[in-house]
């Protein structure tokens, strides 16, 4: 199986978070325009392959308050050869039109306690058909509600927590994260990763918008193009050429650290394998076409044993 990590040009957000160099960033139209051909020419592809794929979208923006990423998860869940499909969000937009997709469409969803009121952010998540992990930033000020969270979500939905970008955190403060989201210990620390193998660059490659692909999000290194084949000369076994990765969307694939084990049949949607199980099956809807769906407008310590 090939994973795909997908960024198209999208930079716009609507939330306004003061760790986030995107917060309430606009988009003009020709940049909405852009960003809506390349995801539907991707999606084209995508649709026309044989290998199998697994996709997260990772927009540096709110991709699903956007229609064309809301159809895109809808139609590319229901392709036969699309193991898994799924996209980071803030769940800003409404939920209903999630119905439409399959069970191996899923959502990777942050909560920001300074930009959505608690009920109504807990109440969609609730509510989601689809299946799901809960995040928030390690952000001291975030830990009463992160707490809060964690006591209100059903067990069966995984509450992750991220480091806080250039946060060092006592021992102490560590245990608190930890007695939250187990696998924090993961998140604590940059990995170090010169030399060793990763799978990046191999059965994992980044995409961007105009079809340029690299290993993964974090090295420049260009391998070739998606729409002309040429990264495909380039795919094979590989280290990684960093002295450190700090993100969970690539350290998850050192192979050093085992974490494919740790997040098996949950690798995109940040699900522990220990954690919950998917939605039952639903049928594909074909008495009637798909609707349009409005939405609003974008050495570590060990992990302790899951629940």
């Amino acid at each position: 199986m090939l994973t795909i990590l997908y960024r198209g040009p999208l930079a716009s957000c609507d939330y306004d978070c003061a760790y986030c160099p995107f917060a309430k960033r606009r988009d003009t139209p020709e940049q909405l325009r852009a960003d809506r051909a390349a995801l539907e020419r991707f999606t084209a592809w995508a649709a026309a392959q044989d290998e199998e794929l697994s996709i997260l979208f990772t927009p540096w923006g709110e991709g699903l308050v956007r229609s064309w990423y809301r159809r895109a998860l809808v139609e590319l869940s229901w392709l036969p050869h699309v193991a898994k499909v799924a996209i980071q969000t803030n769940l800003s937009c409404r939920t209903e039109w999630l119905a439409e997709a399959s069970e191996r469409a899923a959502l990777w969803v942050t909560y920001h306690p300074t930009q959505v009121p608690y009920e109504r952010f807990l109440a969609k998540v609730r509510s989601l058909p689809v299946r799901h992990s809960v995040g928030i930033v390690g952000d001291p000020a975030h830990l009463p509600h992160a707490r809060r969270l964690r006591a209100d979500l059903p067990p069966e939905t995984y509450l992750w927590v991220n480091a806080e970008e250039g946060r060092l955190y006592t021992d102490d403060e560590a245990a608190e994260w930890t007695a939250i989201d187990p696998l924090f210990p993961y998140s604590r620390f940059p990995h170090a990763s010169a030399g060793l193998p990763c799978r990046t660059g191999d059965t994992v490659i980044s995409v961007y918008g105009d079809g340029t692909v690299r290993r993964c999000h974090f090295i420049p290194e260009v391998l070739g193009n998606l729409y002309d084949g040429s990264y495909r000369a380039a795919r094979r076994p590989r280290p990684c050429p960093a002295t450190a990765c700090d993100c969970h969307i690539g350290y998850v694939h050192l192979e050093s650290l085992g974490l494919y084990d740790v997040f098996a049949g949950g690798i995109l949607e940040r699900i522990p394998h220990a954690w919950g199980t998917p939605p039952a099956a639903r049928s594909h809807p074909t008495a009637t076409p798909a609707p349009q769906h409005p939405c609003s407008s974008s050495g570590e310590p060990a992990p302790g044993p899951l629940r």
